[in-house]
Formats: C-alpha cells, structure tokens, sequence
C-alpha cells in the first residue's frame, strides 16, 4: 500500500510539474520510479499508462477547437503507433544497461532542446506542405523510443518538426495528439508481454490526469512558458547526470 500511495504521488506531481511545459511526464517519471525500486519494465508501462492518460485530454481540446493539422500529422501518427510495439518488444532482448544507457542520452537531447532550442528563429519559415516521409520517419524513430523507454517521443518529434521548418504551434498540437496513440500502442505490447502492475498503475494515471489537468490550468494564469521549460530542462539534465553516473561511475 506504501508503494501505490508514493508512486501515486509521484505520478501526480510530476505530471503537474511537466504540464507546465506541456510535457508528457513519463519521461522523469520512468527513471524515477526505477530508482525507486519498480522493476524497469513495470516503471516503462506505468509511464505509457500516465502519458496516454494525459494526454488524450490535451488533444480532445485541439480537436475541439480544430487546431491540429490531421494531413500532417497522420504519418507521424501511423508510424509511431506501429514502432512503439518494436520498442516495446525489444526492450526485453536489450541488455538493461544498454536501454538505461539511450534514456540517458534522451534525458541530456531532451533537457538541452528545452533549455537551449529557441523555436522562435524559425518563426519566418513555416511551411504550408504537407510531405510524408520526412514526418513519418521521425515518427518511428519517436515510436520505437517510446516503446523502448516507455516515454511519449514528444521530446524527439517537436524539435525535429521545428527544424524542418513547420509553425511550432502546429507541431505542438500534433505532438500532444501522436504521443497518446504511440504510448497506447507500447502499453498493450507491455501488457501482452505481462510487464504490467494494474494495482499500481491505474491509481497512478488517474492521479496523473489530475495532476496534468490542473498543471495545464496554472501555466496559464502565472507563468511564462519560457521559464517553466528552462526549469524543465534542467531538471531532466540532473536525471541524466544521475543516471550516467550510476552506469559508468
């Protein structure tokens, strides 16, 4: 019981804290939650439930309000769903430090965009097309991660998007709308596998869907969306630290 009320309390802060920055949680939550004691497959299928959860509310407002781009976003979407199974599947044949060892680097790429990448430079280059193979190749890449490190792929697929000139507003809006499909698609290939904890993890997205709701409320009223993703990024810089130097010190 100890175990679900933490992980429960876990999944609720983090998940405010990350909705500050419009972030899928799972990324700190994962890690977090294996330091903690979870053994790393139940910690991956947790994070997929919490990130699916979440998530899913941010894109049926986006939809509502018919701000996502469903021609662009559909290859990201369909490629994504189908890679995040792979990941999934594979991650029980990688070697467990090796599979801590690419969290690790997404952890550093993902506090470093946040801190560093400025979205706003490529504010006078929006493209209007609508390619195929471009988006869909990041959204396998963004799927296989998300079903190997049971995380979203948001922290891969937006910046990459951004670069290759597309509104980030747009690009927002469909990251928020791919991430749940990827993380459903990574979740039933945990549960197939039996990698799973209901007990655990249902208490533990339903906290989360809270915590992310009302996170998504604050930002809003009090802060600057700048500031909250430096503090983001520097937070999953001291993750990535403090994984690294369990794997190589």
């Amino acid at each position: 019981m100890t175990t679900i009320i933490i992980v429960t309390l876990l999944a609720f802060g983090l998940s405010f804290i990350f909705a500050l920055g419009g972030i899928g949680s799972a990324v700190a939550l994962v890690p977090i939650l294996h330091w903690y004691g979870l053994p790393l497959l139940v910690a991956k299928s947790t994070g997929l439930l919490v990130n699916t959860v979440s998530m899913t509310g941010a894109s049926i407002n986006n939809i509502r309000a018919k701000r996502l781009d469903f021609r662009l976003g559909i290859p990201i979407i369909i490629s994504s769903f189908l890679l995040a199974p792979l990941g999934a599947w594979s991650s029980t044949y990688i070697p467990r430090s090796v599979v801590l060892a690419i969290f690790t680097l997404f952890l550093l790429f993902s506090g470093l965009m946040l801190i560093f990448f400025r979205a706003g430079k490529y504010e006078h280059q929006f493209r209007e097309d609508r390619p195929i193979i471009a988006p869909a190749l990041i959204g396998a890449a963004a799927g296989y991660l998300s079903g190997l490190l049971g995380i979203g792929g948001g922290g891969l697929i937006a910046p990459l998007m951004i670069m290759l000139g597309f509104n980030p507003k747009k690009v927002a809006v469909i990251t928020a709308f791919v991430v749940p499909f990827s993380s459903l698609s990574g979740l039933v290939t945990y549960l197939a596998m039996g990698h799973t904890d209901l007990l655990l993890m249902i208490p533990a997205a339903i906290a989360a869907y809270i915590g992310g709701s009302l996170g998504t409320k604050v930002v809003h009223a009090r802060f600057k969306p700048g500031t909250v993703k430096k503090f983001l990024g520097g937070l999953l810089l001291i993750l990535a630290l403090k994984m690294g130097l369990q794997l190589f010190g």
